[in-house]
C-alpha cells in the first residue's frame, strides 16, 4: 500500500510545504508542463506520466515556434530586471542572472535557444539591447536605453550642459581680461620703489651750525639739498595716498566676492543629490508604461518613500499611484506663484517665481523662507524646482 499525501496541518505536511518552497534544482524541472520535481525519481515519474506525454507530442510538432516563444519571454524577464533594478550602470551578468531567478515561476534558460549565460550575453551585444564586455571577473553588461522619452530628455540635458559650458567660457575670459588689466594698472606703481643707495661715497652731508641769529639757526640749505623726498609735492602725496586707498577696497571687494562665490560653490556641490522628489510639490507623468490614460497626468506627491519613489494623488480623478522618480517631471508655474527647490544650494526652500528663460530652460526665483529671504537667484534649471500644491 502506498502511503497518501500527509493531512494539512500535521508535521510532515509541513515539512513537505518547507521542501516546495524557493528554488529547485532545474534539472528536474519540466517547462513544457511547468513542473518541479524535487528528486530525480520524482522527475523520472513526471517523465513517464500521461500529461507530460502529451504535452512533449504537441512540443515535437512544432518546436522551433515553442522555442522561439520561451526565448522572447526570457528576453524580456531579463532585460525588464536590467533596466529596473541596474539602469544603464554597469554591472555583472550573473548578477542580473540571480536577480530573475529569484522568482521560482520565472522561464529556465534549458528551455530557451541559448545554452548558457555566455551565449546570451553575446547575443545581447551583437543585438544591440546592451554593451557587453568580458573581463577576469566574468561578462559585464551596461543597458542601452533606447525609450524615445530618454532619448529626448538626453538631449535636452546635454543641450543645457553646452550653454552652461559656453557662460562658464564667457565668464572665465570675462576674469582674465579684468586680472589682465589688473597688472597693467599695477606695473608703474611696482617701479615706482626701490632700493637706497648713494651714487659717490665721497659726497656726503655736510651741516654747518652756528649758534649766531636766530636767522642762522634755521635748517641749512645743504640739508634740503640733499634730501631726495622732500622736493615732492604735497598735492602729488595726497592724490598717491588716496589712488592707494581706493586700491586696497577694490581688493577687499574681489575678495569678498571670491568667499561668496566659493561659498556659493561649496552649497551647491553639498546639496546637489541624484534624488529630488519631495512632498507637496506638483509633478507630472512621462511614461508610457503605466497605461495611455495616465501619460502626461498631473498629481501633487502624497509621500516619498526611499528617497526614489513617491505615492502622488491624481488632481484630475483623485487616484493614488506609486512611482518611481525617472517617470516624473517638474512642473513649472506660471510667474508669480510659489515653487519649492529641490536640487542645488537652496535645497528645501520656498521660492516665488519671477521669470522664465525658454530659451536656456531656466528661470529666475526670489527666495521666501529661512536666513536668505529676499535673494534673487538666476539661471536654476527646470528640473531644481516644481510647483507647490496650494
Amino acid at each position: 500500500m502506498g502511503k497518501g499525501k500527509a493531512e494539512v496541518g500535521t508535521p510532515k505536511y509541513l515539512a513537505n510545504k518547507m521542501k516546495a518552497k524557493g528554488l529547485q534544482k532545474l534539472r528536474w524541472y519540466c517547462q513544457m508542463c511547468e513542473k518541479q520535481c524535487r528528486d530525480e525519481n520524482g522527475f523520472k515519474c513526471h517523465t513517464m506520466s500521461e500529461s507530460h506525454q502529451r504535452q512533449i507530442l504537441l512540443f515535437a510538432d512544432n518546436a522551433g515556434r515553442f522555442i522561439d516563444g520561451f526565448s522572447s519571454e526570457f528576453l524580456t524577464g531579463y532585460l525588464q530586471i536590467l533596466r529596473r533594478q541596474f539602469g544603464t550602470k554597469r554591472v555583472a551578468a550573473n548578477k542580473v542572472y540571480q536577480e530573475y531567478i529569484a522568482d521560482r515561476h520565472h522561464l529556465h534558460m534549458n528551455a530557451t535557444k541559448w545554452h548558457s549565460l555566455s551565449d546570451f550575453v553575446k547575443y545581447l551585444g551583437r543585438n544591440g539591447h546592451c554593451v557587453a564586455d568580458e573581463t577576469d571577473k566574468g561578462w559585464f553588461i551596461t543597458y542601452i536605453d533606447r525609450d524615445p522619452e530618454t532619448l529626448a530628455m538626453q538631449e535636452k540635458m546635454a543641450k543645457k550642459q553646452k550653454m552652461d559650458k559656453d557662460d562658464a567660457e564667457r565668464l572665465a575670459e570675462f576674469i582674465e581680461e579684468q586680472v589682465r588689466r589688473g597688472k597693467t594698472e599695477e606695473e608703474p606703481c611696482s617701479s615706482g620703489y626701490s632700493e637706497l643707495k648713494r651714487e659717490n661715497e665721497e659726497d656726503t652731508i655736510k651741516i654747518e651750525l652756528k649758534l649766531g641769529s636766530k636767522q642762522q639757526q634755521s635748517t641749512p640749505s645743504a640739508v634740503i639739498s640733499k634730501r631726495p623726498f622732500d622736493g615732492l609735492d604735497n598735492g602729488k602725496k595726497e592724490k598717491k595716498s588716496k589712488a592707494a586707498t581706493s586700491n586696497g577696497d577694490a581688493k577687499k571687494l574681489s575678495a569678498l566676492d571670491e568667499l561668496i562665490q566659493e561659498e556659493e560653490q561649496k552649497k551647491e556641490k553639498n546639496n546637489r543629490k541624484d534624488y529630488w522628489l519631495a512632498d507637496g510639490i506638483v509633478v507630472k507623468l512621462i511614461s508610457r508604461s503605466l497605461g495611455e490614460k495616465y501619460y502626461k497626468e498631473k498629481g501633487v506627491v502624497v509621500e516619498v518613500i526611499e528617497k526614489y519613489r513617491a505615492k502622488i494623488k491624481l488632481l484630475e480623478t483623485g487616484e493614488k499611484l506609486k512611482v518611481d522618480q525617472a517617470h516624473l517631471e517638474t512642473v513649472i508655474p506660471a510667474v508669480g506663484k510659489q515653487i519649492l527647490v529641490l536640487n542645488g544650494g537652496y535645497r528645501g526652500c520656498t521660492a516665488v517665481l519671477k521669470a522664465i528663460n525658454t530659451e536656456r530652460y531656466s528661470v529666475t526665483i526670489e527666495i521666501a523662507s529661512g536666513p536668505l529671504k529676499g535673494r534673487l537667484v538666476s539661471n536654476v534649471a527646470y528640473e531644481d524646482i516644481s510647483k507647490l500644491f496650494v
